[in-house]
C-alpha cells in the first residue's frame, strides 16, 4: 500500500510541475515573448521555403495581438497576430494568422499557419499547407 501512495505522489509532484503547467495555458499566452525560425522544411513535391514570407529572423509576440518581426537582414517589420482555436473530432485544432509591414519600404508580409503545435515551452512547430506541399516552420524561444 505504501507503495501505491509513493508513485501516486511522485506522479502527482511531475504532473504540477512547471512545464506541464505550461500546457493547460491558452496558446494565446504561450505565443507570447521572443521567438526565432529555426528552420523551415518542405514536404511534398515542387515549391521552394525560399519563398515563404517569414523563413527566418526574430519575432516578438505582445500580449495585445501585435509583434514585431525583424528578418536575417536586419529589416524590421511591425503588425499583429491572431490565434484561431476550433475543434475537430474531439480535438482542438490552432490556426495562426501573421501580418508584419516595413512602413519604410512599404513591403508587407503575411502568412497563414494551418496547424501550430507547442511541442514545449520553448518550441513551437507550424505548417502551412499548399496544394502539394506543406512547409514546417521551426520557432524556438530566445
Amino acid at each position: 500500500m505504501k507503495l501505491i501512495v509513493t508513485l501516486l505522489a511522485a506522479s502527482l509532484a511531475v504532473f504540477s510541475s512547471g512545464c506541464v503547467k505550461d500546457a493547460f495555458r491558452s496558446a494565446d499566452r504561450r505565443i507570447i515573448g521572443d521567438w526565432r525560425i529555426d528552420d523551415v522544411n518542405p514536404v511534398g513535391w515542387g515549391g521552394n521555403s525560399a519563398r515563404m514570407p517569414f523563413n527566418n529572423g526574430r519575432f516578438t509576440f505582445y500580449d495585445n495581438g501585435t509583434l514585431s518581426y525583424e528578418n536575417d537582414n536586419g529589416q524590421s517589420f511591425s503588425g499583429s497576430w491572431y490565434i484561431n482555436s476550433r475543434w475537430q473530432n474531439d480535438e482542438q485544432e490552432l490556426s495562426l494568422q501573421i501580418t508584419a509591414v516595413d512602413f519604410t519600404n512599404q513591403r508587407v508580409l503575411t502568412q497563414h499557419y494551418d496547424d501550430i503545435f507547442f511541442r514545449s515551452r520553448n518550441y513551437l512547430r507550424a505548417e502551412t499547407r499548399t496544394s502539394n506541399r506543406t512547409y514546417i516552420t521551426h520557432f524556438r524561444r530566445r
